[in-house]
């Protein structure tokens, strides 16, 4: 399945420590993407969006969660999310700085 809508496949970055970590170390970028889209769709979004090279991707389905609370039941729905190994030479920084 090809996307042409290359902003819809990419929701949002992952941001965590071990994200940060290895997006220095290992030159790896962790992104939240539609649950339909392909490991294709995925490069070929990245490539175009962003301009670099994608020399790999590892895609993983999390699993929702219910959660209770005192007064609510919570339920975190399920979502995918992407591992995605830039070539070298390439990076996306993906900081805002917040004043």
């Amino acid at each position: 399945m090809m996307m042409h809508n290359y902003f819809t496949i990419l929701q949002a970055p992952h941001i965590s420590e071990k994200v940060s970590y290895n997006s220095k170390k290992k030159n790896i970028v962790i992104i939240k993407i539609l649950k339909k889209a392909s490991k294709k769709d995925i490069q070929i979004s990245i490539e175009k969006i962003f301009n670099v090279k994608v020399k790999s991707i590892n895609t993983l389905i999390i699993k929702g969660k219910f959660k209770k609370n005192k007064k609510n039941n919570y339920f975190y729905p399920t979502w995918k999310k992407a591992y995605i190994t830039l070539q070298k030479n390439y990076n996306i920084d993906f900081n805002i700085n917040i004043h």
